[in-house]
């Protein structure tokens, strides 16, 4: 009975942490080369598998697909956009059928699988630039999570030091906010 015991809590445990960290199946692919690097992908062959991510900047429905541009952001390897690096360069993803603008807003983290399709003429503002051209078959929309720490500094002269007190601290209070893309 203990041997069951442990067994299904190792069981349960590594089903738990296998869902912190895998890629979304929507992004899952048997292709072992998948490529994820934007500068490899704007040098990429028409139909190379490729594996992007970024914030939508516009969307735009089409009859029978939907036209979604996309400013890059580096990619971890669960396809998680890296919000803590600069933009480099914006591509363009076209999704089979109609996807909802309001879900799909600008400035929504996503990632994109599918094949590279060419390059389009694009603007940026009056700028000019070629942009590669992706053919989804899959897309993940992520979140951002936030978190508040606040730093909070006990005086040595306050009146209460359990678990619920706050101190009448004089003062302003420091923290910081982590943020967390899942």
């Amino acid at each position: 009975m203990k041997m069951l015991a442990k067994l299904g809590s190792l069981m349960g445990l590594s089903a738990l942490l296998s869902a912190c960290g895998s890629l979304p199946e929507q992004l899952a692919t048997t292709n072992e080369n998948v490529t994820a690097q934007y500068q490899l992908v704007v040098d990429a062959a028409k139909g190379t598998e490729v594996r992007l991510g970024g914030v939508i900047d516009t969307v735009k429905n089409l009859p029978d697909q939907t036209r979604i541009e996309i400013v890059n952001l580096p990619i971890d390897k669960y396809g998680k956009p890296d919000i803590d690096q600069e933009p480099n360069g914006r591509f363009i993803a076209y999704v089979d059928g109609f996807v909802d603008p309001v879900t799909y807003s600008r400035g929504r983290l996503i990632t994109v699988g599918g094949n590279k399709d060419g390059v389009e003429r694009g603007k940026v503002g009056e700028f000019e630039a070629d942009f590669p051209v992706i053919q989804a078959y899959g897309q993940y929309l992520w979140r951002v999570e936030e978190r508040l720490i606040i730093n909070r500094h006990t005086s040595a002269f306050s009146t209460c030091w359990g678990y619920y007190c706050d101190d009448f601290y004089y003062g302003p209070t420091q923290g910081r906010v982590i943020k967390e893309v899942k």
